[in-house]
């Protein structure tokens, strides 16, 4: 009896240890994001990546609560994997904790900073940092480290003080982790693989600009 009493009181003081270390801003933040259930926009991209010359392309994404954003193109859209997660959905699929860190000013915006840590192996990154806007509590910037496609980090610009999803985007990621094949990067798109080659850190960035037509919200 007092084994199983002990026990009931290590797994509660565990599960209170973690519940306890998730940033209320963290909550309030996701809980606001999940408001919305859809949206349809138009995309257009920009992509700046030094070896690779590629005309802006335009495409159409969708997204719906619980699903995959889709995303509709004629040609061919050079897209990192986390490019459009715009929430924090991946972020807090699984068990994690967080760390504050402090704050920081960051692009003349006050950001309060924290390290957001999975407790389950299975989710796809191993630490990630965000910086929210104190002001205006939302989204600035996040930096992932993926266990698998590298790191991204993604800067958020809102049109409007009471804006949920972002009107402009800049993800910056490693080349090498994005594993789109080069040789075809869709029409106009030349490639200097000289340049390619010589460079010893592959990094890019693509700017992402959103023209919403439906925002649906609880």
């Amino acid at each position: 009896m007092r084994i199983s009493s002990y026990i009931g009181l290590l797994l509660w003081s565990i599960t209170s240890c973690f519940s306890q270390q998730i940033d209320k801003d963290i909550v309030a933040l996701k809980q606001r994001m999940d408001s919305v259930t859809f949206f349809n926009a138009k995309l257009n991209l920009k992509v700046d990546i030094s070896f690779i010359n590629m005309p802006e392309k335009q495409a159409t994404i969708t997204y719906s609560k619980g699903k995959r954003i889709k995303i509709d193109a004629d040609d061919f859209v050079l897209l990192p994997k986390r490019g459009l997660d715009f929430s924090l959905n991946s972020l807090t699929e699984y068990p994690y904790i967080t760390v504050d860190r402090g704050k920081e000013v960051k692009n003349g915006k006050l950001c309060k900073v924290l390290n957001i840590i999975p407790i389950d192996p299975k989710a796809d990154f191993s630490i990630a940092t965000v910086w929210l806007d104190e002001k205006t509590k939302r989204l600035h910037t996040t930096e992932i480290n993926t266990k698998k496609d590298g790191a991204y980090q993604m800067a958020m610009e809102y049109e409007k003080t009471k804006d949920v999803l972002p009107k402009k985007v800049a993800v910056s990621f490693e080349i090498e982790k994005l594993k789109i094949p080069v040789n075809f990067l869709g029409k106009g798109t030349t490639i200097d693989r000289k340049k390619m080659k010589v460079e010893a850190t592959k990094k890019g960035k693509i700017y992402l600009n959103l023209l919403y037509s439906t925002i649906k919200k609880i």
